[in-house]
């Protein structure tokens, strides 16, 4: 009875009536609870239904009736691997291979549960025995081709790729799968072209909508890539990595909430995702939410103690917060991860922390090492241009209300349109500012390239012949050193931006001044130094002064001793600081004036206060002035702007300088910390400059007792601004173009880039 039973269970599955199937199973079982045929094929049947969980109980009762059948437990195996019990389906592969050596779909099977486990090497094993054995696979060339893209075997990935799609031409997950390869490849054009081939298979393929957003991101395609993202999303709501893209998407759109939204749903999904918590990050720190950034970066190490960037992240959030318990312990962590070319802080990070130009001069190395490495396929390949002028493009994301821009604006309209053409190469789209009118108005060409990839702008430039592109950005946000990696124009020059090395070898040039780079500190330089007369910082002479406000209006006390240091956070040190408490101590009735950075560092400022014996209200917090003329009327509020270290202030500086507020520093030792000292020499005020934090303290006491001393130093700052290099905008333009002149003349006649200096002589007097 039970034969005929199970003769008619096994027709009714072959048949596809697994309910009736799984009914004659039922009464067989009824009769004899250990049928392992019953078992077998209910186990089956369940899931044909989609029961996994009973499909693996039953088989798995089977098999201890008989546990000699290598079909069953094979079958086990694939249960557990669909609920993603890898470990255990591993296990019944392989004794299912140790009773049956040949059984292919078994090795295969368990390379398929090894790649879940990121066990890449096993799986590649199992796929190359089961291909010898049976070259005519596509889907398991395909996994062959999975196993070798997390090796990081692209090239080796898109052989395989070619295997399976001259079987399959149709295959989606090779078709998806043939863009990933390409997308690690870096050639992402030809990336998209396979994710549209394999969408038009399957267009409710999850991953390869996920895939062909992630090479949208790269080609600054954001809202292309946020659109397939979302739509990943809405097939599996609980994708993890595609709610991890779409908020690196967001962020790309400077739509931070929106951005930390989804990174919270993905944290909250898989609480262990490190990717999560880095990405979540960086959001909060375009909310210019500095704690919960700093936060998310301690979580992050604690779950990945060598995450790449992170501690520099850590660190410099913290810096921004003010939050100095853990910065002498962390300085020399990020030190001794720098020397031992660890990948432990970016170099923007690293200018605000370290005082020591061999560490910066690694800093940046290992960074550009890692992220835009020089291309061995250079666009540029030493072709000769006839130009009647020479072609400058500066390449920038501040093209708009920035400190790069308030700089810059006067040189760029003052070229000699005679001798250079000028490009501008922009990052970012237009805001509609009153500056970005006034820049699209000064170039020759302005090229908004915010949507094209790093390889499509090089090949612009290349295409539109650049004698000399001049990167303005370095490592600051929006950066994009990938464009110049790809080496498109003959002479490639690091200027303004960034105050520091660039690190890369494709970056002819860097545009300094005798007292920013002594001849000695050039060794610490990967670039060739470009050394002008003057102050490496040009100045607009057009910026406009609003009409002062009273030191009521400005929250100040009317007859105080007003200290002030309108500088980032960041570059708050507890050393300097150390001197500002002391002078207030010293000072009677002095105030220290600060910006208004974020909460965290007025509160933690405040705290610092107290802690060295002097009262949190006498530090004094000017909120965000919109308007640049309003600004710059307040500053001559103060009495005394005091400099910073190891990061001075630089365009800050030239602030209060053009609003005829003295400004003290002291000279550091890298780049960043020399800056100020060169604008004060420039601007005809050397006594200004100290040589060492006890000279600076000093000095700044005396002046704040000696009413006399400060007023001449006012006054001859006054006297100044009309005629010191500072703020002749001509003579730094002139300065520049000899500079640029210089460099295409050497390149012309052949000669490789070297250190130079631009001879005061030929330029205008001040």
């Amino acid at each position: 009875m039970n034969d005929l039973l199970m003769r008619n269970a096994f027709q009714a599955h072959q048949m596809g009536n697994y309910a009736e199937a799984a009914r004659y199973c039922q009464q067989v079982l009824r009769a004899d609870p250990q049928n392992f045929q019953a078992l077998y094929l209910l186990g089956f049947v369940h899931s044909k239904f989609g029961h996994f969980e009973d499909a693996e109980r039953l088989i798995g009762e089977a098999i201890r009736i008989n546990p000699r059948a290598p079909d069953a437990i094979y079958n086990r195996g694939c249960m557990l691997q669909i609920l993603n019990r890898h470990q255990e389906a591993i296990d019944c592969f392989e004794k299912a291979l140790a009773i049956k050596p040949d059984f292919l779909d078994a090795d295969v099977n368990r390379g398929i549960s090894l790649l879940a486990l990121k066990r890449f090497t096993g799986a590649l094993q199992c796929f190359d025995r089961a291909l010898k054995a049976n070259a005519d696979d596509a889907e398991c060339w395909n996994n062959r081709a999975n196993a070798l893209l997390e090796l990081q075997r692209p090239d080796e990935a898109l052989k395989s790729l070619e295997k399976a799609l001259t079987i399959n031409p149709n295959l989606p997950d090779a078709l998806s799968n043939r863009g990933v390869a390409l997308h690690s490849l870096r050639r992402h054009t030809e990336a998209l072209k396979w994710f549209d081939k394999a969408l038009a298979v399957k267009p409710d393929s999850a991953p390869a909508l996920n895939n062909r957003g992630s090479a949208l991101m790269v080609l600054h395609r954001y809202p292309e890539a946020l659109a397939d993202f979302d739509r990943a999303l809405a097939l599996i709501p609980e994708n993890v990595d595609a709610l991890v893209n779409r908020g690196r998407a967001l962020l790309a759109l400077k739509r931070g909430e929106e951005a930390v939204q989804s990174f919270d749903r993905a944290v909250r999904l898989k609480p262990g995702l490190v990717e999560a918590y880095y990405n979540r990050a960086s959001a909060f720190l375009l909310l210019k939410r500095f704690e919960e950034a700093a936060r998310d970066c301690a979580q992050l190490l604690r779950l990945d103690p060598n995450y790449n960037y992170a501690l520099g992240f850590l660190n410099h959030f913290q810096l921004q917060c003010c939050d100095w318990h853990s910065l002498a312990d962390e300085r020399e962590a990020i030190a001794e991860g720098v020397r031992a070319g660890a990948r432990v802080i970016p170099p923007f990070a690293n200018i605000a922390l370290s005082s020591s130009p061999e560490e910066q001069l690694q800093s940046a190395r290992i960074c550009v090492n890692d992220l835009w490495p020089s291309s061995g396929e250079r666009l540029w390949r030493g072709e000769r241009y006839e130009h009647d002028r020479i072609r400058v493009a500066y390449l920038s994301g501040d093209f708009h209300n920035t400190p790069v821009s308030s700089l810059m604006a006067g040189v760029f309209e003052r070229h000699d349109r005679k001798r250079f053409q000028t490009v501008a190469i922009s990052f970012t789209r237009d805001e509609g500012s009153e500056m970005r009118l006034r820049l699209t108005r000064t170039f020759d060409d302005f090229i908004e390239v915010q949507a094209k990839s790093d390889f499509e702008v090089a090949e612009l430039l290349r295409s539109m012949e650049i004698d000399i592109a001049v990167d303005l950005m370095g490592y600051t946000e929006p950066c994009r050193p990938g464009i110049l990696a790809l080496r498109p124009c003959p002479m490639q020059v690091n200027y303004l931006g960034f105050p520091g090395t660039t690190g890369a070898d494709q970056i002819d040039y860097i545009v300094a001044d005798r007292t920013i780079i002594p001849d000695n500190d050039r060794r610490h330089y990967s670039e060739q130094v470009v050394y002008l007369p003057d102050a490496f910082l040009p100045n607009d002479s057009r910026r406009r002064i609003g009409v002062p406000p009273s030191r009521k209006e400005a929250g100040l006390p009317e007859n105080a001793f007003v200290f002030c240091s309108f500088n980032n956070s960041y570059k708050f040190s507890p050393e300097t600081f150390d001197i500002w408490m002391r002078l207030l101590r010293q000072v009677r009735n002095s105030v220290l004036w600060l910006p208004q950075n974020n909460e965290a560092a007025m509160r933690n400022l405040g705290r610092e206060a107290e802690a060295r014996g002097i009262a949190a209200t006498r530090l004094i917090f000017a909120p965000f002035a919109p308007n640049a003329e309003d600004h710059l009327a307040r500053l001559g509020l103060a009495d005394l702007f005091l400099d910073t270290l190891p990061y001075n202030a630089h365009t800050t500086a030239c602030d209060a300088l053009w609003a005829g507020l003295p400004v003290l520093t002291c000279l550091g030792n890298t780049f960043a910390g020399r800056v100020a000292g060169s604008v004060l020499y420039a601007a005809g005020l050397p006594e200004l400059v100290m040589q060492s934090p006890e000279d600076y303290e000093a000095l700044a006491l005396r002046l704040a007792r000696d009413p006399e001393a400060l007023a001449t130093l006012r006054a001859k700052l006054a006297a100044n601004r009309g005629q010191c290099p500072l703020f002749d905008t001509e003579r730094s333009t002139r300065a520049l173009e000899a500079a640029f002149a210089e460099m295409w003349r050497r390149q012309r006649e052949g000669e490789s880039p070297a250190h130079f200096a631009v001879d005061p002589a030929t330029l205008p007097a001040s």
